[in-house]
């Protein structure tokens, strides 16, 4: 996989390409403001993933999200954040974005994220979706992802993985890393748990 990773902080930018290429063979390609990340967006060969720093030069938060994802549609766009609030997360996936990436998550987290977003999924970690205020009711539709909520659908029915899986033409480790991601933002127990808090909440 093909990564732009575009942040000004020297020591965050090293950091995690570094990783990403000994842990996760990825080629990375770095850029210390938004300007320089959106010339190689222009002159370079596609990637397969957009990492972006939300407060760095030039970025000016969600408006450098929609330009990039402008400039590159078929690409999917992640912001990396140590200091934005958490609504940020939903708004940049309102905007288009692919993920939203605490700069605190732990590598191995960061780079499991990374190869969920190159296969087109969106990522957002259910600690930053959930925050303490909010109640599961109003919010978890609009917590989950359009994949997400399919597979809720299935296990709502009391489908297996395999069947879900057959059903939206995916492979079923894939199902069970939704599963997983589901019972996290739920705080549900298991998959019976997650389909029960689903109903409960009035999901269709």
């Amino acid at each position: 996989m093909r990564i732009l990773l575009a942040d000004d902080h020297a020591l965050v930018r090293d950091t995690i390409s570094a990783y990403l290429k000994s842990e996760g063979q990825a080629e990375v390609v770095t850029a210390h403001d938004f300007t320089s990340a959106m010339q190689l967006l222009r002159d370079g060969k596609p990637f397969d993933l957009v990492l972006l720093d939300f407060n760095m030069p030039g970025m000016n938060g969600l408006d450098g999200l929609r330009q990039t994802v402008r400039q590159a549609p078929e690409t999917p766009v992640a912001l990396l954040s140590g200091t934005a609030p958490n609504r940020i997360a939903q708004d940049a996936v309102n905007a288009g974005a692919a993920g939203f990436i605490p700069k605190s998550m732990a590598a191995k987290s960061l780079l499991n994220a990374v190869r969920f977003m190159v296969a087109g999924e969106v990522f957002v970690p259910s600690t930053v979706l959930q925050a303490p205020e909010e109640s599961m009711g109003d919010n978890m539709t609009a917590a989950l992802s359009r994949r997400e909520k399919q597979v809720l659908s299935g296990l709502c029915r009391g489908m297996p993985n395999k069947e879900i899986a057959r059903e939206m033409n995916l492979q079923e480790v894939t199902i069970k890393l939704h599963v997983r991601t589901l019972c996290k933002k739920l705080n549900a127990k298991n998959r019976t748990h997650a389909a029960m808090i689903a109903r409960d909440a009035g999901f269709e």
